[in-house]
């Protein structure tokens, strides 16, 4: 039997709600593609023609890809690194000497100052080589220290920090907690204010470069107090400082060379020079870090695509079955279809996304969040597809293969690497409530009054006559488009007619925006609980903001006459698979089994069902569901391990 749990931190739902909202980035100061699409406004003018990088940032760019390119086929050893569980201290030597710690940093601070999209594209080579080095890359640079010190550090952090994150330190953010996952509302991790410092106690988990890091970004909770307002807050910490334990390196199902601890802090002094932004601020640091930071992901999952179409492509056509290549067989062809359909598609919506985070003309919040949830989904879905294709030698490991004389192809851990991105920034259940929240803003904004049970009924009243005076201008204008016309969209007719796709685009986006009006409509204040009808909005969404960017990617090619006909043929594959997942999809917004899953979730919780689970032995240990976190002093022994040391 396990131990129960014990130190749990109890929050109301609605106190949960206060804090992540309070988090939010309310203001739309800037227009997004993807807030107007889910309103039911195709505003292809936001994304068309595509946007192209400066020609010296390019050039800077290519430069680096090329050095980085050789060292990774001559120097990062992914079989070594699966083997020994560990990523060797010359590989990060190496890195930190081509200047691959600093990617994103200014060239004033040390750093090569490359754009998103090259930032991307170098994530996307290094993943291929090895996901466990483009892990460690992405923790440091993307939500590690330098990406909060520059949107919210001041010039003596930045003077103090950034040159050392750009060539020497390794830097890790912290924030999750043994029983605080997406919920920072139940923080325990305390920062108690000491005169010109501050005293941090807690403990938390799943440390991504923890193990080896110089610098952490620390989320802790200040109590409020006398000249301290308090609230979640940010630091900058020195790993090495007194009083912070490594107390485990954790062992995943994938990406075997990460360093991922669990991190005590006890009586940690910070100098509160290294607070980063006002008390209270942490947590919408955090977000809004990660609403740029969350592309790295989706750049190692579209690499992963490249690499998986390159083997269907190698072995399907040398296997031969009954008479001819496997690839000519329709049941394997159409995985093969898939996967290079897609791989277009997730690049299409990394560099869309990566360029407009560059131009910051847009505000990309939900492109990025989209960009996650959606590439990490049909990347894990590519792979399983690969292991499928390579039949008994998908599932066989590379290092097996080799000891028997085939070529070494790790397939299977490929999709043991990728399964950790539908967890990490964000679960794809969290995305999918994250991405919903903003994608009903407009609504909110206007009647969240209305459905709010705590309002009065003159607030109510005045919430009504706001709402009626929105719904009456925006309701008639989801009822026709550009979508209906057969000559709109003409820009995209050359061989390949790609512009039926985005007539479908438009007449989708407003048949989901009335789809949320009439959830809206139908539940109310009830609608958040709603939550697979709000993952399925979300994810026609995400397939109508992939099928927009592949087709401005494929007519970005043609005109720069790079492989213009065949990014054409797949970007019509795309949108044709899409349009198949798009309308099941509208279909199970009404037509489901969401209710009768309820009765039996609540027959599962309650014990009705626990004969059906007899008949088997249980190989779990003992030990409780959740590690104690209670503060206190560290009884284990330091597994820190700076590399170098």
């Amino acid at each position: 039997m396990s131990a129960p749990t014990t130190h749990r931190s109890t929050v109301t739902e609605s106190e949960a709600r206060q804090v992540a909202e309070a988090a939010r980035e309310r203001d739309w100061r800037k227009p997004s593609f993807a807030k107007e699409l889910f309103l039911g406004r195709f505003r292809l003018d936001l994304v068309h023609p595509h946007p192209l990088p400066a020609e010296e940032s390019v050039r800077r760019g290519e430069e680096f890809l090329a050095k980085l390119r050789a060292f990774c086929e001559t120097e990062i050893d992914s079989a070594r690194i699966e083997r020994e569980a560990r990523i060797p201290d010359e590989v990060v030597a190496g890195l930190k000497e081509l200047g691959a710690l600093g990617m994103k940093i200014d060239p004033k601070y040390g750093g090569l100052g490359l754009t998103q999209l090259y930032y991307n594209k170098a994530l996307a080579l290094v993943g291929s080589a090895s996901p466990a080095v483009g892990a460690l890359l992405s923790a440091h640079q993307s939500i590690g220290v330098p990406q909060p010190l520059k949107m919210f550090g001041t010039q003596e952090q930045k003077d103090a920090f950034l040159p050392r994150c750009a060539r020497t330190d390794i830097s890790a953010f912290l924030l999750t907690e043994p029983d605080v996952g997406s919920d920072p509302a139940r923080l325990a991790t305390t920062a108690v204010p000491d005169g010109d410092e501050y005293v941090l106690d807690g403990v938390k988990l799943w440390t991504t470069n923890g193990v080896v890091a110089d610098l952490l970004v620390v989320m802790a909770r200040v109590p409020k107090s006398e000249g301290h307002p308090g609230g979640i807050t940010a630091f900058v910490v020195e790993a090495a400082s007194e009083g912070i334990t490594v107390e485990h390196r954790n062992a995943f199902m994938g990406l075997r060379g990460i360093e991922n601890g669990v991190t005590r802090f006890h009586r940690v002094r910070v100098p509160a020079a290294h607070r980063v932004g006002p008390e209270g601020a942490g947590l919408k640091i955090a977000l809004t870090t990660l609403n740029t930071g969350r592309l790295s992901l989706p750049a190692l999952c579209a690499g992963a695509g490249k690499w998986c179409l390159k083997i269907a492509r190698e072995w399907s056509a040398e296997r031969e079955q009954w008479g001819k290549p496997v690839a000519l067989h329709e049941a394997v062809g159409a995985k093969i279809s898939f996967i290079a359909a897609t791989t277009f598609a997730l690049e299409a919506v990394l560099d869309l996304s990566s360029q407009m985070a560059d131009e910051d003309r847009n505000d990309i919040r939900i492109e990025a969040a989209l960009a996650k949830l959606y590439g990490s989904e049909m990347a894990w879905r590519m792979a399983d597809e690969l292991v499928q294709i390579r039949g008994g030698r998908g599932y066989e490991t590379a290092a097996s293969l080799k000891a028997r004389g085939e070529r070494a192809v790790p397939a299977e851990q490929m999709l043991r690497d990728l399964r950790i991105n539908r967890i990490f920034e964000g679960s794809t259940e969290i995305m999918h409530l994250l991405i919903a929240r903003e994608a009903v803003d407009a609504h909110l904004s206007v009647a969240g009054d209305l459905i709010d049970p705590s309002k009065s009924l003159p607030d109510k009243a005045r919430a009504g006559a706001h709402a009626g005076v929105f719904y009456a201008k925006w309701l008639p204008r989801l009822l026709a488009g550009p979508g209906q016309l057969p000559a709109s969209y003409g820009e995209f007719r050359h061989g390949v007619d790609l512009s039926c796709h985005l007539r479908y685009v438009e007449r989708a986006a407003r048949r989901l925006a009335r789809s949320t009006f009439y959830g809206m409509s139908r539940w109310q204040g009830r609608m958040e609980t709603r939550q697979n009808f709000l993952g399925r909005i979300v994810d026609i969404g995400a397939e109508l903001f992939a099928m927009s960017a592949a087709c401005v990617r494929a007519e970005r090619l043609r005109t720069r006459d790079e492989h213009g006909r065949e990014a054409y043929q797949l970007a019509d594959a795309f949108c044709r698979q899409a349009r198949v997942r798009v309308e099941e999809l509208f279909a199970r917004l009404w037509t489901n089994t969401d209710d009768l899953d309820r009765k039996v979730v609540k027959g599962v919780l309650g014990g009705a069902y626990t004969w059906l689970e007899e008949g088997v032995v249980d190989p779990s240990g003992d030990g409780p569901w959740i590690a104690d976190a209670t503060p206190g002093p560290s009884t284990a022994d330091n597994a820190r391990r700076p590399y170098g040391d």
